[in-house]
């Protein structure tokens, strides 16, 4: 493996988030178009996931979110947040949301990295329990179990898949005492 084909991952701060706004949106895109229960629906396009990332990057700039890239090179091929949660009951907390990894680069540990960069940022800022919620039957189930995340259950149709069916949500957490 080259310098150029090493995988990094960073968090980023609120103009860079801005500035990785397209490649976030096509990101987006191919996870939808892949079928992905990520909040959008399959007539949902790159304006609508633009939108999104937009509003991500007003988060990060007000201290809410920290938004990672994964990259190879210069290419950003994934993304996750841990958004902090500002309620006074819950200094301790913070959720994992937007776990994307194009679909040309999964498989290659990318996923496992970003959720370590997470963990790792949730401990720096004095977050030590941790909360997601994944499509019942995506693969990132089977990443977070790996990762040491218990598995608390399953709400059938939470949400929906990108083409209308129902889609349950398992929800997990992890303790980082």
């Amino acid at each position: 493996m080259t310098q150029d084909d090493a995988i990094t991952v960073r968090p980023l701060d609120a103009p860079a988030a801005r500035d990785a706004i397209p490649a976030l949106a096509d990101i987006l895109a191919d996870a939808v178009e892949n079928g992905a229960s990520v909040g959008f629906m399959n007539w949902n396009g790159l304006p609508d996931y633009a939108a999104f990332w937009t509003g991500v990057a007003v988060e990060v700039e007000a201290g809410r979110t920290i938004l990672f890239a994964a990259r190879r090179g210069a290419e950003i091929l994934g993304t996750a947040q841990l958004q902090l949660i500002g309620k006074p009951n819950q200094p301790h907390r913070a959720e994992i949301a937007k776990v994307l990894v194009h679909s040309r680069a999964r498989r290659r540990g990318l996923g496992a990295a970003l959720m370590r960069a997470a963990e790792t940022a949730a401990r720096q800022a004095k977050r030590d329990l941790l909360v997601l919620d994944t499509d019942e039957n995506g693969a990132a189930r089977r990443l977070y179990g790996k990762l040491g995340w218990t598995e608390l259950g399953t709400i059938p149709r939470f949400a929906l898949m990108p083409d209308g069916r129902d889609c349950g949500s398992t929800f997990f957490y992890k303790d980082l005492r």
